[in-house]
């Protein structure tokens, strides 16, 4: 082969084209590879300055791109919005709650309790703005004796009309306190939610309040001679489970005020029969 001149590291020389070939490759062998060169190999830059990582972010988003709605690959997940919403809720109701609350201050009233004008007690559901169909119903309690009876005939009939609808003592969800007045003759509890509004399920029991009260004073009818009828009631405590539901206890036993009146003898000491040989 021929002679090659060449110039390494400022040294001229005459080699063959092998010997070039040989001394180039030994010299590549010394030399490190860029992955596992030293650190100092690479000396780190200086930090950015604020201004101008500023400046470098506004020209990748603009304003544009902040009111455009397009998703372009960099929005968060459906998951992300789900939770984003959430918070955004509670901290909806947090403003609400030290905002808003402390003015309702001024809209407070004492309790001051049903008077014998206004005997009625009014009861319905809210779900809090959200539609639900339990909205539409709605219950009245109001005590018997606070109602425009004539006498103690027009009580008896009123509660033989009302039938399993009276109680003795005012429902659980009445809002009727224990030391009020009015508790003589029991109470009276009509709920109606067949309408698709309140006012009008309201409107209904109202009526059906009247016609009750007219019919009780009605003179033409007397139902002196006819027992109430509370089986209702010894079913409530047969249900409740809580002593008066078992055989042999409370009024779960049969009665003479269970058989009609044409039943039974003329006196109620019935003599013996004695047993025949």
């Amino acid at each position: 082969m021929g002679a090659y001149e060449y110039s390494f590291l400022g040294v001229s020389s005459k080699m063959s084209f092998s010997g070039l070939r040989r001394s180039l490759l030994q010299h590549a062998s010394l030399r490190r590879p860029f992955h596992a060169s030293a650190v100092a190999a690479m000396p780190r830059g200086r930090p950015a300055d604020s201004t101008a990582r500023r400046a470098r972010l506004e020209d990748i988003i603009t304003e544009e791109d902040l009111e455009d709605g397009t998703n372009k690959g960099d929005d968060t997940t459906s998951g992300g919005h789900i939770a984003l919403r959430q918070q955004r809720q509670l901290l909806y109701y947090l403003r609400l709650i030290e905002h808003e609350m402390p003015r309702l201050v001024a809209y407070r009233k004492p309790f001051v309790p049903p008077s014998h004008s206004n005997p009625l007690v009014v009861r319905s559901l809210s779900y809090g703005g959200e539609e639900h169909p339990a909205m539409r119903k709605r219950t009245v309690v109001v005590p018997v004796a606070r109602l425009p009876l004539k006498d103690e005939h027009a009580i008896h009939t009123f509660k033989l009309l009302a039938g399993v609808r009276w109680s003795p003592e005012p429902p659980k969800d009445a809002g009727i306190g224990p030391d009020e007045t009015g508790r003589e003759h029991g109470y009276l509890k009509i709920s109606c939610e067949d309408f698709p509004k309140g006012p009008m399920n309201l409107k209904w029991i109202s009526d059906t309040l009247d016609r009750l009260i007219a019919e009780s004073n009605n003179a033409k009818k007397r139902f002196a001679d006819i027992p109430m009828d509370t089986r209702h009631l010894d079913a409530k405590v047969r249900k409740a489970k809580k002593g008066g539901h078992a055989y042999g206890r409370g009024n779960s036993r049969p009665t003479l005020k269970d058989f009609p009146k044409e039943w039974l003898p003329a006196s109620t000491s019935v003599p013996r029969s004695t047993p025949t040989p």
